[in-house]
C-alpha cells in the first residue's frame, strides 16, 4: 500500500469505524425501523435513510479522530512519534482539511434525511470538536464529552423515523465510553488501578441498564446471550489490566472496550427484539478485529 495512503487511513482509525456504524444499527433498531423484518417484510424498512445516516456517522467519527491527531500533535511528538503527523508522513494542513471535509459531508448527509437527523449530526460534530480542542484535557469533562458523542451517535440512529423516543437510552453509551476513556488514561505510563476499578463499576451499570431495558421491552431472553458475550469480552482484559497494570495490558483493555461497542450495539438490537440485526452487528466485530491488526486502535 502507498505509504501516504496508509497514513491517511491510520489517521481515520479504520478499526474503530465499524463501532460507529454499529451505533446507528442499534439506534435504528430501538426506534423500530426494523420491526417489519420480524414479519419478513424487509421492503418496509427505510433502508435509504438508514444507510445515509450510517454513512454520516462513520464520516463524523473519522473526522473526529483525524482532527484529534491534529490537536494532539505536540503531545504525539513526544509520546507517539511514529504516528503519521509527528513523523511528517502527512502534513498538518492536509490532515486538517481532510478532517474538516469529512465532518462537513457527514453533517450534510444527515440533513438530507431530515432536519432532526441533521440537527443531531451537527450537535455531534460540535461535541467532537469540543472534545478534540478542549474537553479531553479535563479529567472529568473529557470522558463526559467523549461519552456524549457516543450517546448522540445512538440518538442519530434512533432518529431515522423522524422522531426520538426514550432519549435517555443515550445515557448508557455515555457511561460506557466514560469508562473506556478512564482506562485509556494509563495507555502510555500505566499505574491506573483506581481508574480500572471505577471503570469496572461503570461497566456493571451498563450491563444492568441493558438488562432492565430488555426486560421492560419484553425481550430479556433475547438479550441474555448477547449480554453475556459483551460482559466477558470487556471484563476479561480489564481484570488482566488490573492484576498486571502495564501499559500493554491497559491498551488491550482499551481495545476491547472500543471494539466492545459493537457487542454493546448487538445487545441493544436484541433488547429491541430484532435478533436478526443483533447477529448482523456481530459480524462487524471480526471486521474490526481484522482492521485492528492493520491499524492502531485508540
Amino acid at each position: 500500500m502507498n505509504p501516504k495512503l496508509k497514513g491517511y487511513l491510520q489517521l481515520a482509525r479504520p478499526a474503530n469505524l465499524p463501532t460507529s456504524a454499529a451505533d446507528i444499527v442499534a439506534g435504528a433498531s430501538l426506534a423500530g425501523a426494523f420491526v417489519a423484518i420480524q414479519g419478513s417484510n424487509w421492503s418496509a424498512v427505510p433502508w435509504l435513510d438508514f444507510l445515509v445516516l450510517l454513512s454520516s456517522s462513520v464520516l463524523l467519527y473519522a473526522a473526529g479522530v483525524i482532527l484529534n491527531d491534529v490537536f494532539d500533535l505536540p503531545i504525539d511528538r513526544v509520546e507517539r512519534p511514529e504516528r503519521p503527523l509527528p513523523s511528517g508522513l502527512i502534513a498538518v494542513k492536509a490532515a486538517s482539511l481532510f478532517g474538516a471535509s469529512l465532518m462537513s459531508i457527514g453533517v450534510a448527509l444527515a440533513f438530507l434525511v431530515h432536519v432532526l437527523a441533521g440537527s443531531l449530526a451537527l450537535a455531534l460534530a460540535l461535541a467532537i470538536l469540543l472534545y478534540d480542542a478542549l474537553a479531553k484535557k479535563h479529567g472529568f469533562f473529557g470522558p463526559l464529552v467523549m461519552g456524549s458523542c457516543r450517546g448522540l451517535n445512538l440518538l442519530l440512529g434512533m432518529s431515522v423515523l423522524g422522531l426520538v423516543e426514550n432519549w435517555w437510552f443515550a445515557l448508557v453509551p455515555v457511561v460506557y465510553i466514560y469508562a473506556i476513556t478512564l482506562i485509556s488514561r494509563g495507555e502510555v505510563f500505566g499505574k491506573n488501578k483506581l481508574q480500572i476499578v471505577v471503570a469496572g463499576i461503570m461497566y456493571a451499570t451498563v450491563v444492568v441498564s441493558l438488562l432492565w431495558v430488555a426486560n421492560g421491552l419484553g425481550n430479556l431472553w433475547y438479550v441474555l446471550p448477547f449480554a453475556l458475550l459483551f460482559t466477558g469480552f470487556v471484563y476479561l482484559p480489564l481484570f488482566r489490566a488490573y492484576s498486571q497494570n502495564s501499559p500493554t495490558n491497559i491498551k488491550k483493555a482499551v481495545i476491547a472496550g472500543v471494539m466492545g461497542v459493537v457487542l454493546l450495539a448487538s445487545v441493544w438490537c436484541a433488547a429491541a427484539g430484532v435478533w436478526q440485526m443483533a447477529l448482523l452487528v456481530l459480524l462487524l466485530l471480526p471486521l474490526s478485529k481484522f482492521l485492528a491488526k492493520q491499524f492502531a486502535v485508540t
